[in-house]
């Protein structure tokens, strides 16, 4: 019997579907991956290409002393709204206007954050994902340390708001759970990315989440250099790790485009990732 192409993706994201609700893991996407960042048209591409949620970019400011594109409340009610039609939830956000202000050496990182924890309530999401990379990475030059003063203050704000704040860097686990120890706060996780962790800092991801646990753990980026399954990260090994652990949260592919058809090498990700 023939099996055409579109019978093929469909009962691809089926069995994606099933696997991962077996496996306890949930998979979403950021919206800057499906080219639309910010965007309230990503719920429902999100949802065509079968992912079960969305992070969601908060943008950067279009000029000096401008708010956070997402602090506007109309657009705010738009994702909602579009969520709620589509059945697609906000998983998390994104804050990557810490590439330009500094945790480190900044006094505006600090703002961004506490705008952020308001929007990512206002959004209705648990997890606020601020990164720390470029110019801006804590590896050096003190910046755990000055990491750790900023997020005792920042993580009682984050737990009043019932947000949690998920660090993504290029620290190793145990750098990362320095930080998350020193602040002690339950508002304050690791957002783990496992490309990061393979291809810039050179460790193996399954054994860096068996180090952070699932309590130290909040959300995870899948991505690799090209189509996953062809780089660096060995995905079932990451996948076991997971499941040791007992995590049944959301990992959001964060992935390229080699052949520049984003749904296309989003359907062949998503179909190698049902393959596991």
């Amino acid at each position: 019997m023939a099996f055409s192409r579109r019978a093929f993706l469909a009962a691809s994201v089926a069995a994606l579907r099933a696997n991962s609700a077996t496996a306890g893991l949930k998979l979403g996407v950021m919206d800057g991956v499906l080219g639309m960042a910010t965007s309230v048209d990503c719920f429902a591409k999100a949802k065509e290409l079968g992912f079960g949620g969305v992070q969601v970019t908060l943008g950067r400011p279009p000029k000096k002393g401008a708010s956070l594109p997402l602090a506007s409340r109309a657009l705010q009610e738009k994702m909602l709204a579009a969520s709620a039609t589509t059945g697609i939830p906000i998983v998390s956000t994104y804050l990557d206007v810490l590439h330009e202000d500094c945790l480190k050496n900044s006094d505006l990182a600090s703002k961004w954050i506490l705008d952020g924890i308001a929007i990512t309530k206002a959004l209705k999401a648990k997890v606020l994902m601020p990164v720390f990379f470029g110019k801006c990475e804590l590896a050096t030059h003190g910046g755990a340390e000055k990491a750790v003063a900023a997020f005792r203050d920042l993580a009682p704000v984050a737990a009043d708001e019932g947000v949690v704040i998920g660090m993504e860097s290029l620290l190793t686990a145990k750098q990362s759970l320095f930080v998350v120890e020193q602040v002690d706060s339950p508002a304050l996780k690791i957002y783990y990315d496992v490309g990061n962790a393979a291809n810039t800092i050179g460790v193996d991801p399954a054994g860096e989440i068996r180090i952070l646990g699932k309590q130290n753990l909040c959300e995870v980026h899948f991505k690799d250099k090209g189509y996953l399954g062809q780089g660096k990260v060995n995905f079932p090994s990451v996948y076991a790790a997971l499941a040791d652990i007992g995590y049944g949260g959301y990992a959001v592919l964060e992935t390229s485009s080699p052949s520049n058809d984003l749904d296309a090498d989003l359907r062949r990700n998503l179909t190698y990732l049902a393959s596991l």
